[in-house]
């Protein structure tokens, strides 16, 4: 089934979310690359100041994950999503006209805000809407949140020629044309929630007690911290091997990785679904993720030449986006099924807060891992260490399934997988 016709096969509102996915990445990364540049630059904020900026506008997303989830399942999915849009659009209307610190802090806690609304209830809704096609729903689903990715800061760029403030309005549009279109084309959904006498921290104490879910959760922070060293390391390493093309070779590790998901996503999900189903799939994956930093092992700088090293770094963006690939749309039907297939939301929200945190963590230590790589003139280190922790996450994924803890009844097939 090639990805049109899959694409089609979805019903309305899946397909909908999709599009909407793409519509939010878009207009998220046209805007988001460029902030700080703004903040120091045109602004004259001083380098604190953009780091606090910066830190509000996540603390307020992953610190708020629980908050957006929980509503999703008391308030029904749309009216978050909605809600989120019509927030996100605000807050990058806001940035606009702003022109003190403040506003600016605002205007980052409201975008961080909405995004902590719409993300959960968007997963739920997918995952409620798409039945026993959750994989394949969120392998498609991960098309357009890739798409969105890769397209995003190429507009953005456009319009940063003429203004960032120009960037921020048309972003702001893309947010207010989302909010329209799910105020109006997206139906009401029913929420699989409590019994509706249960309080907030009822709710909270239940997801708190699911011990297998709470186990997968801090088992995949591992893969999120080594996808995340395509924001980190890996652009680091870049200006490293060639300072006079650190932009050009940022921009081609982007290209690399968003044009692996897009073209790639529904071949390695139906490739992996029919070989070894949900739970082996998540522990390869995770495999793959670990073992792309092999290449920056073998050409850990410029030895061998800045060609050789710049191939050993693109090989190992395109390895990482096919392991990332790989883990997305087992993970998050992994989520839904040790849930139980109630509070959905509240789980994907304590999902993403733990992981989130996880992150927060990982990026401070790899950050002074490589700090530490390059004092003592070890440039191998980092990934050794990054590859020690992938494989340390796919035996806990491993150990997770062999007990049990990741099985609701069986494994979903993939619609077009084959043998």
């Amino acid at each position: 089934m090639g990805g049109v016709t899959a694409f089609r096969s979805f019903g309305w509102p899946s397909r909908l979310l999709m599009i909407n996915q793409f519509g939010i990445n878009l207009g998220f990364y046209m805007l988001m690359p460029y902030l700080a540049g703004y903040l120091a630059g045109p602004l004259g904020l001083a380098a604190w100041a953009v780091g606090l900026v910066l830190g509000v506008r996540n603390f307020s997303q992953q610190g708020m994950f629980i908050v957006g989830g929980t509503l999703a399942d008391r308030l029904g999915y749309k009216p978050l999503i909605v809600a989120g849009c019509l927030l996100r659009t605000a807050g990058f209307g806001l940035l606009v006209v702003a022109q003190s610190l403040p506003m600016v802090l605002i205007a980052s806690a409201a975008t961080g805000f909405a995004g902590a609304l719409f993300n959960p209830a968007v997963r739920a809704y997918l995952a409620a809407d798409s039945g026993e096609r959750r994989v394949e729903a969120f392998a498609m689903f991960n098309v357009f949140y890739q798409a969105g990715i890769l397209a995003g800061p190429l507009v953005g760029l456009a319009f940063m020629a003429v203004d960032f403030r120009l960037t921020a309005a048309i972003a702001a549009a893309v947010f207010a044309m989302l909010t329209v279109a799910q105020l109006f084309a997206l139906p009401q959904r029913e929420v699989e929630s409590g019994d509706g006498r249960e309080s907030i921290l009822q709710e909270w104490r239940t997801v708190l007690a699911n011990t297998s879910f709470l186990l997968f959760a801090v088992a995949m922070i591992g893969s999120y911290v080594l996808s995340f060293q395509v924001y980190l390391a890996l652009p680091l390493h870049a200006a490293s091997l060639s300072p006079a093309h650190e932009s050009t070779l940022i921009a081609a590790m982007f290209v690399v990785s968003g044009a692996v998901a897009v073209a790639a996503q529904l071949r390695i999900t139906r490739w992996f679904s029919a070989r070894w189903g949900s739970d082996r799939s998540l522990v390869i994956g995770m495999l793959v993720v670990a073992l792309s930093f092999v290449p920056l092992v073998a050409v850990p700088d410029a030895r061998f030449g800045v060609a050789a090293g710049i191939g050993a770094l693109l090989i190992c963006t395109a390895i990482l986006a096919i392991g990332a690939a790989a883990v997305f749309p087992f993970e998050m039907d992994t989520v839904v099924a040790l849930s139980g297939g109630r509070l959905v939301g509240t789980h994907y929200g304590f999902y993403s807060t733990i992981v989130g945190i996880g992150i927060l963590v990982g990026n401070v230590a790899t950050g002074s891992l490589v700090q530490i790589a390059r004092d003592r003139d070890v440039p191998g280190l980092a990934w050794v260490v990054l590859i020690g922790i992938g494989v340390l996450c796919a035996a806990a994924l491993r150990a997770l399934a062999r007990n049990g803890h990741l099985q609701d009844g069986g494994v979903r097939p993939v619609v077009g997988a084959t043998r």
